[in-house]
């Protein structure tokens, strides 16, 4: 059976700035290399769950220009369905400019634009009807929780990674509906507590926390599960969460849900989805299914 994967929020256009180092105030910094792509977690998301074997479509916003066109062509080569991306007469794509200094320290800066043009009153139960899972991302907190849901009616699952802008928004509501929630280290600390652990917040009591190179931990009620993560020459880690979140899903998501079996094995694959992603330049890098399980091979 085929998975069916929505996945919701920010769809960007990505200008990655690679320099020698990231200047100081009132310094200057030599840009050593420039990449162009499409980006923002949802769109990445869904663009690598295509390559994982999964019917993955996007909800989201982008202008009617240029660079909106040019996400929408992108997303579509690579088979993801956009029907349900919006495009905004007369507005701008969110364009995020990634600098990124040979030490690996990643500086953003960007625009919103029409990034968060999908409001709640834009979602109802037939955006959810067709498919298996929701993965929800960084927009609107109203948004997030109406989809959460939406898909809980509907007996579909949800994964939720809010990123950046975690500290800054209340998605309490989306947290509590959510079945895996994604963070990184320092936001479980900080949102969660040191007992989030024992007692995960999430409906479906599934806390998956990324450690960048240092792998990742899953942490149930019942206990922990945790990968060191694979050694490799890491060129650029932008992206690198969300090629982890897709690969985990794709592993983790069976016939009637989430599949507590899989934990372990999805757990190694999520972990060389992020190290083969960081391997390459951009945001939109995450490798497909035949590229991880070779990687994979090699290194056993």
């Amino acid at each position: 059976m085929t998975r069916r994967v929505l996945a919701a929020g920010h769809v960007n256009w990505d200008v990655t700035l690679r320099v020698d180092a990231l200047p100081d105030p009132d310094g200057e910094a030599r840009i050593e290399s420039q990449h162009t792509a499409g980006g923002g977690s949802a769109a990445n998301v869904a663009a690598s769950l295509a390559g994982h074997d999964v019917d993955a479509s996007i909800l989201g916003s982008v202008g009617d220009d240029e660079n909106g066109l040019l996400v929408r062509r992108e997303l579509a080569e690579v088979g993801v369905d956009t029907d349900r991306l919006r495009v905004v007469d007369d507005g701008e794509t969110s364009v995020k400019y990634l600098v990124v200094a040979a030490s690996g320290q990643v500086m953003v800066l960007g625009n919103d634009g029409a990034n968060e043009a999908v409001h709640p009153d834009d979602v109802d139960a037939g955006t959810v009807a067709d498919v298996d899972h929701v993965h929800l991302t960084s927009q609107r907190p109203e948004t997030a929780a109406r989809l959460a849901r939406l898909a809980a009616d509907a007996d579909a699952t949800v994964s939720f990674d809010p990123g950046r802008r975690l500290d800054s928004r209340d998605f309490s509501a989306t947290i509590e509906r959510a079945d895996v929630l994604f963070l990184n280290g320092r936001e479980a600390a900080s949102v969660l507590g040191s007992e989030y652990a024992n007692a995960p917040p999430t409906r479906g009591g599934l806390v998956v926390v990324k450690h960048g190179a240092r792998g990742a931990t899953v942490h149930k009620s019942t206990g922990s599960y945790e990968h060191p993560g694979f050694d490799v020459d890491a060129v650029d880690t932008t992206g690198a969460g969300d090629a982890f979140a897709a690969g985990f899903l794709a592993v983790v998501l069976g016939d009637a849900g989430i599949d507590a079996d899989r934990i372990e094995r999805a757990l190694e694959y999520a972990n060389a989805c992020g190290a083969l992603a960081a391997t390459s330049e951009g945001a939109r890098t995450a490798p497909t299914r035949p590229e991880v399980e070779a990687f994979l091979e090699q290194r056993y």
